[in-house]
């Protein structure tokens, strides 16, 4: 199914003209209306007249985290505050958040892009989506909302956390998808297991949206075995509108970017050189319709890839991999670099793991991977519970190239969250 089918399969030719006749307004506006761009233009000697095809972007500046952080509060706003009617943080670890402003523009827009990935997996007006992301000032609750009621489907702003209320609520009104993320679906799936109740009978669910946390693919099979359903990975973030900038269709092959709304880059993160598609590398995006508060050329941090490849779908906007990890989230044991992504993808490809696990960082020499096991494994004999110990820590050297210490947990002993999950423990820095 399709929201807007003459952009959703617009030729590649004229998407391509789309983008960059959207790309020259936005750069003249921008120059004309934003203080922080006109400044940064100036400094680095750019003028939007020096792009004339969508090669020319690479000569447009970077615009980074830090950006948006040290011109807190209103720095990066292209129109008056009077005009915007919404905002949203992003918050950090330290020092100020990253304010992101909307006008009322820029939320029917950002709703428009939901109501096309929702409609691109299945869901119609028919359907009840409960959406267990949070209402605050993170963009994952309120957006996502926004979208599925342009759809028509009934919406439950469930929130996060209270999980006996979220089980009530799927069951009592028929929840047939659910906003999630992946950590908490695991969470409500042990649940589910300590009650005797078996989800895919209890419930009507058919499809969950994950977000807000990378996840491996192994997470989404375990999470799709557990539930019964189809599990389609989004990838969104407040700075480009929060959820909706690129979505799984039915094929779960690479995540559609919609590219009459955002430009997409592939560079190198150290030397932040263009990459070819196919090419790993960090994505930069730009935006192509915000009113509010444009952003040009952002360094997102998350690595992925171009898939280049069409889509049996139909649609021509190219997808991206799934997000392999952040490059601040990469840390170093003996010289290595290691994502958490690459330790859950093998945890959750053994066989008697559980659910939950965590990274605990002691030094720069030493990697602990606590992980729960399945109850039946841990209860199994001395000689099982050590070949499972070996089975983890050989598989997890083979993909990391360091051997972790290994630490075998009962269910539902290590901690959890309701939100989003904390899977690295950093004890170098204390």
């Amino acid at each position: 199914m399709f929201w807007d089918p003459k952009i959703e399969k617009l030729s590649r030719e004229k998407l391509e003209k789309l983008q960059l006749e959207r790309l020259k307004k936005t750069l003249q506006y921008v120059f004309s209306r934003s203080p922080f761009y006109k400044k940064r233009f100036t400094e680095k000697k750019f003028r939007p007249s020096m792009v004339k095809s969508l090669d020319g972007l690479a000569r447009v500046p970077f615009t980074y985290i830090d950006d948006l952080r040290k011109n807190y509060p209103y720095g990066l706003l292209a129109v008056d505050k009077s005009e915007t009617v919404r905002l949203h943080t992003s918050s950090g670890t330290t020092g100020k958040p990253k304010a992101i402003f909307f006008t009322r523009d820029d939320i029917g827009r950002g709703a428009d892009l939901i109501a096309r990935c929702l409609v691109m997996t299945g869901v119609t007006k028919k359907d009840v989506l409960q959406n267990m992301m949070s209402y605050g000032l993170f963009t994952g609750g309120l957006v996502m909302h926004y979208g599925a009621e342009k759809v028509g489907a009934l919406v439950i702003p469930a929130g996060i956390g209270n999980t006996d209320r979220q089980l009530m609520l799927m069951q009592d009104f028929g929840t047939t998808s659910i906003h999630i993320t992946p950590s908490y679906a695991l969470y409500i799936a042990d649940v589910f297991e300590k009650k005797g109740l078996d989800p895919r009978k209890e419930l009507k669910l058919k499809r969950a949206y994950m977000g807000a946390e990378p996840h491996s693919e192994e997470t989404r099979r375990k999470i799709e075995s557990a539930f019964g359903i189809d599990v389609y990975n989004s990838y969104g973030l407040s700075e480009m509108n929060g959820p909706g900038v690129a979505f799984e269709c039915q094929y779960k092959d690479g995540m559609h970017l919609w590219e009459d709304h955002f430009i997409m880059e592939i560079i190198d993160p150290v030397t932040g050189r263009q990459l070819p598609p196919g090419q790993e590398g960090e994505l930069v995006l730009t935006t192509l319709c915000r009113v509010g508060m444009p952003i040009l050329r952002y360094r997102t941090k998350d690595i992925t890839r171009i898939i280049t490849a069409p889509c049996r779908c139909g649609r021509t906007h190219r997808r991206i991999a799934r997000i392999t990890g952040r490059s601040d989230d990469m840390f170093i044991i003996k010289g290595v670099n290691i994502f958490p992504q690459q330790i859950e993808r093998v945890l959750m490809g053994i066989k008697g793991v559980a659910r939950n696990y965590l990274i605990q960082l002691e030094s720069y020499d030493e990697l602990i991977v606590k992980v729960e096991i399945q109850k039946r494994s841990f209860d199994g004999s001395v000689d099982h519970m050590a070949g499972l110990k070996a089975e983890i820590e050989g598989k997890l050297r083979a993909e990391l190239l360091v051997r972790p210490k290994i630490e075998l947990h009962e269910p539902g002993s290590l901690p959890v969250s309701e939100g989003k999950a904390k899977r690295v423990i950093d004890n170098r820095k204390l």
